[in-house]
């Protein structure tokens, strides 16, 4: 064993000359130079290429002390990881592989910046070693890439009642000249930059605990550089159907935090293939373990919801509605195509008091009707009420045997923020309930920390049919190689009315989807999410039991993912593997493609494959489909067609 050991440590790349540093990837493939002068930059090369320049990292406290003042290395420390990380609630893989080199440059003013080097990125933190607590006033991470690149920017759309910093953090990405976009353009992460010899970078970050969340601002230039909210001074409630918190007035100053801390990660995932990128998991490798030792009680599975349609039902002999016969029909549905858990989503109580119930409600009577069918039931909040009262309305949720919650239309990552998200969490796993968050920044790691917070929304998805046309086929491809980088999310999938681009149109209470059918179920597939929620109409999921029944045989959660093929925008093919079974789910933008996909994954044997593809006439109709069955072995290719905006799935079972 310690010969293994000394093995490792003798391939650390690591090299010390004046005051300059070098860290490699295990690979050898990536390269770190950290340069130590009057000031603290680093800048990285893949395969001898360099992609970012010489970039600045920094702190200013209030103290007037700053991380590049009279920078004097007090000592350096290298190690080699080669782990692998069980991950307690699957949702890409199972068993994740943790192999990097690290590098620790602690500096004699209290300050320290630890490198990582992965094969597939590129990782840094700062920690100080104060012995009181101190204030940030500000921190650098200066990204500031070679020639002039390409990036996915979700730009910041300022809401009139409130600062630039007070988002849901729903925005398209815009392909952008990265010297096109100025200091006025906000960003939140992740942001994917495409650099001149094509190889993608997505910056991120991971760890973020007691601190603002990273916001990106051009500079009319190559370079992207942090901007942080500033802490809150002063609040105020903004009323409507919503109420929320707004920060009225802000202090000269980012976190008030303790003294000896690490700070979050900032992060380069990096991908020389675009389809090397949906299946990067850095940012839940570089997040703290697991706070919550023994997760048996966290249960992954499917979820109906029926805001976004509205609740819109037809052949049932009731008046449909937020009501006590709706809902029991949502737990028939469930019951009857495989759903573990139904939504009860806003509307069963009031915003601003959870214990003020819907009068056409009977929740002891739901509860009852759910618990005998065998389905769980899930409910929202209003993230203001919730935090009044917390205590109270977790003990009743539990009396209804709620396993699930979601909170939302929180809005902000300033430090108080961030730090609701984490009592939140805390205040849930000791209820033993699992939490979402919506209008919400990403996971960022988080859901490997407090793994009850399932997933997150931070994401422009299904609900925006409802009122715009923003969410296309494209932005729909997208979506794997941006946000999902930082964690699973709620994009609420399945739609059943569905039509072309041109036939579109936003419609409350009749919400289609641009895509064809089979593309919001190859979401299903395609998505990272352990607890994906169906947005479509069951009373037109009863009239195709085959199609349902398909969907609800998809598992929440996988032990291995390959992204076979792949380009940004453009199109997405991913095969998923849970125990014996695997799932190919494929996406396009407005392009029909023919695709030929080897099997030469699959394990010895036979397999039943059940594939649900674009029907002839979907480019005209897009709720047109087929399913059909097939036998396949690893040595099959398997040829399918997609149409404009669509997408297949592809079940195949071990005989």
């Amino acid at each position: 064993m310690k010969a293994c050991f000394l093995l490792i440590i003798s391939c650390i790349a690591i090299e010390s000359f004046s005051q300059s540093l070098q860290l490699l990837s295990p690979d050898k493939t990536i390269k770190v130079y950290v340069q130590i002068n009057n000031q603290l930059t680093y800048s990285v090369f893949v395969d001898d290429e360099k992609i970012l320049d010489s970039s600045l990292i920094n702190m200013q406290l209030n103290s007037g002390i700053l991380l590049s003042s009279n920078l004097q290395i007090k000592s350096n420390k290298t190690k080699s990881v080669n782990e692998i990380i069980v991950a307690q609630i699957p949702v890409s893989r199972k068993n994740i592989p943790d192999v990097y080199n690290e590098l620790t440059i602690n500096f004699k003013n209290n300050f320290a910046v630890i490198f990582r080097a992965y094969n597939d990125g590129v990782a840094y933190r700062i920690a100080t070693s104060f012995k009181d607590s101190i204030i940030v006033q500000n921190e650098i991470a200066q990204f500031n890439f070679s020639n002039s690149p390409h990036a996915w920017t979700p730009v910041i759309h300022k809401r009139d009642d409130a600062d630039v910093y007070h988002t849901s953090f729903e925005e398209l990405y815009s392909y952008n000249a990265l010297e096109s976009l100025s200091n006025n353009d906000y960003m939140f992460n992740p942001v994917l930059v495409n650099t001149t010899n094509d190889i993608k970078v997505a910056i991120t970050e991971s760890d973020l605990d007691d601190y603002p969340g990273m916001f990106l601002r051009g500079k009319s230039s190559n370079t992207l550089q942090s901007a942080f909210a500033p802490y809150p001074s002063e609040e105020k409630m903004v009323d409507g159907d919503y109420p929320e918190m707004v920060v009225s007035k802000r202090a000269d100053f980012i976190a008030r935090t303790n003294g000896t801390r690490n700070f979050p990660w900032r992060v380069l995932l990096i991908a020389r293939e675009d389809k090397d990128l949906p299946a990067n998991d850095l940012v839940y490798r570089l997040a703290t373990p697991t706070k919550i030792e023994d997760a048996s009680w966290i249960h992954p599975g499917k979820c109906t919801d029926e805001w976004i349609i509205d609740i819109n039902l037809f052949n049932v002999p009731f008046r449909s509605g937020v009501n006590t016969a709706s809902y029991k029909y949502y737990i028939d549905f469930a019951k009857r195509f495989g759903f573990d858990r139904i939504m009860m989503d806003a509307g069963w109580s009031n915003t601003k008091n959870l214990f003020d119930i819907n009068p056409n409600i009977n929740m002891d009577s739901i509860a009852a009707y759910a618990k005998q069918q065998g389905i769980k039931i899930s409910m929202w909040t209003l993230s203001m009420t919730l935090n009044k009262q917390l205590d109270s309305a977790l003990k009743q949720f539990q009396k209804w045997g709620v396993d699930f919650i979601m909170t939302d239309f929180i809005d902000r990552d300033d430090q108080p923020t961030v730090n609701f998200y984490k009592r939140i969490a805390e205040a849930c796993a000791k209820a033993h309930l699992m939490i979402m968050f919506h209008g919400a920044y990403p996971p960022k790691g988080f859901n490997r920390t407090y793994p009850n917070n399932i997933t997150r929304e931070g994401v422009l998805g299904s609900e925006y049919n409802a009122w715009s046309d923003k969410v296309t086929a494209s932005h729909n491809c997208i979506i794997p190689f941006t946000r999902m980088l930082a964690g699973p999310l709620d994009y609420e999938p399945g739609l059943l009315d569905n039509a072309t681009s041109k036939q579109f149109k936003p419609i409350w209470g009749k919400v289609m989807s641009q895509t064809t059918r089979c593309q919001q179920l190859a979401m299903f597939v395609v998505y990272d999410d352990p607890l994906p929620i169906f947005s479509g109409n069951p009373s037109q999921g009863y009239l195709e039991p085959k199609f349902m029944e398909l969907l609800g045989s998809i598992p929440a959660g996988w032990d291995t993912t390959i992204i076979l093929d792949a380009k940004v925008g453009n199109y997405i093919i991913t095969a998923r593997r849970k125990n014996n079974d695997w799932y190919i789910g494929a996406m396009t933008d407005s392009s029909a493609r023919n695709v030929n996909i080897n099997l030469n994954f699959l394990n010895d044997g036979n397999y039943t494959a059940t594939i649900c593809k674009d029907g002839i006439n979907a480019d005209r109709n897009a709720m047109d489909y087929t399913i059909e069955e097939k036998t396949f072995t690893a040595n099959d290719n398997l040829q399918i067609h997609l149409a404009p905006n669509g997408g297949f799935l592809v079940r195949l079972k071990k005989e």
